[in-house]
C-alpha cells in the first residue's frame, strides 16, 4: 500500500471556521475525483495534511493533481517519530536512491511536541545516511545537493520523501459559490477553468469542450432553469477587444472576463494543457 503526503496552501491562511470548512470541502473533492477515476483509495486528514492510502500510486495521482486546493504530493515512507525510528528509516529509504560520488542534503521539519528540534533530525537522519552510503565517497552538501531528502515529523510519525509534485493549488471547488460559464471557444475553455481553481462550481452552457472541464468537476453539470437562479456571476472568455461594445446593463448578474489580459497564445497553451491534465 502506498501513501500520499498531500499538501494545501492558501487554505492554511484562513481563520479556523473557514479553514475547516475548505479542508471539509477538499476532502470531499478528493474522494469524488478518486471515485470517478475509478481508483480504490482511503482518505484521511492530521492536521495540515491529507493522506491518500492507495494500491496504484502512479493512478492515485494522476487523479488527486487534478483537485483544486491540493498544492503538492509526495510518496512517502513512514516510520514513528522515535529519532532511532526514523534514523534507521531514513538510511534504509537512502539505499539505492545516492550515486557514487554525490553529495546529499536532509531537509527537515516537525510538527508536534518532541524531545529534539527540527535541526536534531537533519542532523542525526543525515549522519545515518552518510555512514549508510559512505563507501559509495558522498559528501554533504547543504546547498543545492545531487539528492535532497525530506523528512517531517508530525506528532507520533515521521514521513520520508524524496519527490514533491506541484499540483493546481488554489481553493476546493464548492467553496465559493456558482457561476454560469459561457464556453464555445479555448477563451471560454480557459476562463471557467481559472474561476474553477478560484474555487467556485461552474454551470456549464455553451457548445464547448464538456468533457475537458469535467475532468476536474465530477460534480459539474450543464445549465438548466433549475440551476441558474442559484448562481452568482457569469464567466465569459473575452480580449479587450471582444469587451468593445459590452454592454453590462444586458445581464441580470455580475460578468467576470478572467482572459481579458492574455494573448491568444497564452490562450491555446493553456487550453491544451487544460486538455492534456498539464
Amino acid at each position: 500500500m502506498t501513501i500520499l503526503l498531500l499538501r494545501y496552501a492558501e487554505i492554511g491562511l484562513k481563520s479556523e471556521p473557514v479553514r475547516k470548512r475548505f479542508e471539509n470541502q477538499l476532502k470531499d473533492n478528493i474522494v469524488s475525483m478518486l471515485m470517478k477515476d475509478g481508483v480504490e483509495a482511503f482518505v484521511t486528514k492530521k492536521g495540515a495534511r491529507f493522506y491518500v492510502e492507495a494500491t496504484d500510486a502512479d493512478d492515485a495521482i494522476r487523479s488527486v493533481r487534478k483537485v483544486f486546493g491540493v498544492a503538492s504530493i509526495s510518496v512517502v515512507e513512514t516510520c514513528s517519530s522515535d529519532m532511532e525510528d526514523i534514523c534507521r528509516s531514513a538510511a534504509a529509504y537512502s539505499r539505492g536512491r545516492l550515486s557514487e560520488g554525490q553529495t546529499f542534503a536532509v531537509d527537515a521539519r516537525r510538527e508536534g511536541s518532541h524531545p529534539y528540534t527540527s535541526i536534531d533530525v537533519a542532523r542525526e537522519a543525515g549522519s545515518a545516511i552518510f555512514l549508510e552510503n559512505e563507501h559509495l565517497g558522498i559528501k554533504v552538501k547543504l546547498t543545492n545537493p545531487d539528492v535532497k531528502i525530506f523528512i517531517e515529523v508530525r506528532d507520533n510519525m515521521a514521513y520520508i520523501f524524496q519527490d514533491v509534485i506541484a499540483c493546481h493549488a488554489g481553493l476546493p471547488i464548492g467553496t465559493q459559490g456558482k457561476v454560469i460559464a459561457d464556453v464555445d471557444d479555448d477563451r471560454g475553455l480557459v476562463s471557467a477553468w481559472l474561476v474553477m481553481k478560484r474555487g467556485c462550481r461552474v454551470i456549464f452552457r455553451g457548445s464547448g469542450d464538456f468533457e475537458a472541464l469535467r475532468n476536474y468537476d465530477p460534480e459539474m453539470r450543464m445549465v438548466d432553469d433549475k440551476n441558474v437562479k442559484y448562481a452568482l456571476a457569469y464567466v465569459q472568455g473575452r480580449d479587450l477587444q471582444g469587451l468593445e461594445g459590452f454592454d453590462a446593463s444586458a445581464y441580470d448578474l455580475p460578468v467576470f472576463f478572467p482572459t481579458v489580459a492574455m494573448s491568444d497564445e497564452e490562450v491555446a497553451r493553456m487550453a491544451d494543457g487544460i486538455r492534456s491534465g498539464f
